[in-house]
Parts: C-alpha cells; sequence; structure tokens
C-alpha cells in the first residue's frame, strides 16, 4: 500500500509530473498545462496539501490539495479538493487513500463542507468521491470548453459530522 504524508516543495517535480500526466487525460481539469509551484503552494489552503507513495516506488504515486472556494468570511470553512494520481498506480486505492486522508486533514483544518467539479464523463472519479462520503448535488451544463468541447460537471459536496455541526 502507500504511505500518505504532508507535501514538501521538494516533491514538487513529481507533484508537477501526475500533473501533467492528468491534464493529459482530458478528463481532470480545464487546465491545459500544470500551475507553477509558486502557484500551486501559495493559492492552495496552507498545510493542506498531502501526497502518496507506494513502498516498492521512489518517485510519488498522488497527491490531494484544497482549494479556497472564496475569500468571503462566511466560505472560511468551505474548500474544494483536488486529487491527481500517477498513471501507473491508477486503480490501486491510492485515491481512496489520498482523498480519506484529505478529508481529515480538512477538518484538521477547520473546514466543515467540501466541494468537487469532474467532468460527467470521469465515473472513476465521481465514484472515488462517492466512497469518501460525497454526495452529487448537481450538473452545471456545459460550464466550459476544453479545446472546443463543451463539458458538463458534477457538483458533489462532503458535509463534515464533526466541525460546524
Amino acid at each position: 500500500m502507500a504511505t500518505i504524508r504532508p507535501y514538501m516543495p521538494t516533491d514538487w517535480h513529481d507533484v508537477e509530473r501526475i500533473y501533467a500526466e492528468g491534464i493529459a487525460t482530458k478528463m481532470a481539469t480545464f487546465e491545459t498545462a500544470p500551475k507553477s509551484q509558486n502557484s500551486w503552494e501559495q493559492q492552495s489552503v496552507q498545510g493542506s496539501a498531502i501526497v502518496a507513495q507506494i513502498e516498492s516506488d521512489t518517485a510519488l504515486s498522488g497527491w490531494a490539495v484544497l482549494w479556497p472556494v472564496s475569500d468571503r468570511c462566511a466560505y472560511a470553512g468551505v474548500a474544494e479538493v483536488s486529487v491527481y494520481i500517477a498513471e501507473s498506480a491508477r486503480g490501486k486505492g491510492i485515491g481512496k487513500a489520498l482523498l480519506s486522508n484529505l478529508v481529515t486533514v480538512s477538518e484538521q483544518l477547520g473546514l466543515w463542507t467540501l466541494q468537487a467539479g469532474i467532468f460527467e464523463e470521469n465515473m472513476p472519479s465521481i465514484r472515488l468521491h462517492e466512497k469518501c462520503g460525497f454526495r452529487i448535488i448537481g450538473v452545471r451544463e456545459r460550464l466550459g470548453a476544453l479545446e472546443g468541447d463543451w463539458k458538463n460537471i458534477v457538483l458533489m459536496e462532503r458535509r463534515s459530522t464533526n466541525i460546524g455541526t
């Protein structure tokens, strides 16, 4: 199985590689290139980034991080999740381990709601989120185009049973 630990800046090379692999699928994000290390580290919720490493590998097998959804004080406890798994590690339970740990991290940070926006055709990601306590709250139709292909986004959320109750 994988070891989950906090992200360190020295992990960036693997994080960027895994990010680029996810972008290449055209099923993970509207992004067409990874964010810079500085943007990724500075714009994410501080203290939320985690990484996974399979014991037999020297490279990371996945990462997860939280993003603020708004700078308005009413949304201080709400964050959006990102979970990316290396192509070579998909289907091995790494995503579930990362997302489950990210839920724990979010509650340690005092967050009460996590949300995810997932391309409608990305059923593995939708199922993963459901296994980790997320529920579908709706679909945003034709929210944006990726290389001319309009995408529907499944909105999912997970409300903490420990924070903000």
